[in-house]
């Protein structure tokens, strides 16, 4: 959601200050000093992110959102980009710096906005955002759960995530047919995998679509060994796997030396 009215986006007006303010102080700020916001509208969050110590960039694709902002916030206009988030090369903007993610996300493409963070996480040590409250949930939940799912493993992977608060329909207007939430990614202190990459996104993804399944039947298509199928892990649902166990079962599969 971002603070403008576009009804065919799905988006609303946030109208509670104190909600803005709530989610402009979610950051730390620490380990880096510039801030990107992901479609600002007509500025509701970047004014108390522009009271900060640090530098905040935003990137806005509507037309009249960015003529909004040049007009009233001067000493930000250079560092509006009027680009997709989800098309730009981050070097281009931000070349090898440091910086951290915030906004008020469109339900349509907020986990792609998480997935794109998730593939420059060597520039992002810091993630704040509102989501579809359904959709942070699934990012900060634990295993065990079915909410746990791709989306929860892939970020926690590499991030430590934190639900902050739920926001209610009413202080938007006019108001979603869902609640909302705030969520906070600090990037782990050590954020390589023990183990391929590729193959660890293709394990959990391979996995939870067959969830229902246990692991020796969502998984065959990896060609395991008989030896390795017999292996109690293989006994379990993904559902049941924290992404340490992920780990693991991605470092079982790449020693069976069947990847296919």
């Amino acid at each position: 959601m971002t603070v403008r009215a576009k009804k065919h986006l799905g988006q609303h007006f946030l109208k509670d200050e104190s909600i803005a303010k709530d989610i402009a102080d979610s950051l730390t700020l620490n380990g880096y000093d510039d801030l990107l916001e992901i479609g600002p509208g007509m500025g509701m969050l970047t004014k108390y992110l522009l009271k900060k110590d640090i530098i905040t960039h935003v990137i806005e694709i509507d037309r009249d959102s960015v003529e909004y902002l040049q007009a009233n916030y001067l000493n930000l206009a250079p560092r509006i980009i009027e680009k997709d988030f989800l098309k730009i090369n981050i070097k281009d903007y931000f070349g090898e710096k440091q910086f951290a993610i915030i906004g008020n996300f469109p339900y349509n493409i907020s986990t792609q906005i998480v997935f794109r963070t998730l593939e420059n996480r060597h520039q992002i040590p810091e993630f704040a955002g509102m989501f579809q409250k359904e959709v942070a949930e699934r990012i900060a939940e634990k295993e065990g759960s079915k909410k746990y799912g791709i989306l929860s493993v892939l970020t926690q992977a590499f991030y430590d995530v934190e639900y902050l608060f739920t926001v209610p329909p009413t202080v938007f207007d006019p108001p979603p047919k869902v609640e909302s939430g705030v969520i906070r990614l600090a990037r782990k202190e050590n954020y390589s995998l023990p183990v391929d990459e590729k193959l660890f996104f293709k394990v959990v993804k391979t996995a939870f679509n067959q969830r229902r399944k246990m692991l020796r039947g969502s998984l065959k298509s990896f060609n395991l060994s008989d030896k390795l199928r017999e292996d109690t892990i293989f006994a379990m649902r993904p559902e049941q796997l924290s992404v340490l166990a992920f780990f693991e079962l991605t470092a079982k599969i790449e020693q069976d030396g069947n990847r296919d």
